[in-house]
């Protein structure tokens, strides 16, 4: 999968909280800002799970 590159400008105590939780759970500030975004696409039924193989198709 490709990804996009752009600029996110946000205050410094957030981008603290954020490494700090980034690195409690073993990530990137960069991992952990995917996975906040795509985990709040899911929950707003935005983005829908794709199968990662065969197996977790429901036929």
């Amino acid at each position: 999968m490709s990804k996009k590159s752009f600029v996110l400008r946000i205050d410094e105590e957030t981008f603290k909280a954020i490494e700090k939780w980034a690195a409690d759970e073993f990530r990137s500030v960069n991992g952990q800002l995917e996975w906040l975004i795509d985990k709040a696409l899911k929950d707003a039924k935005r983005k829908v799970n794709k199968p990662k193989d065969d197996k977790q198709k429901n036929y």
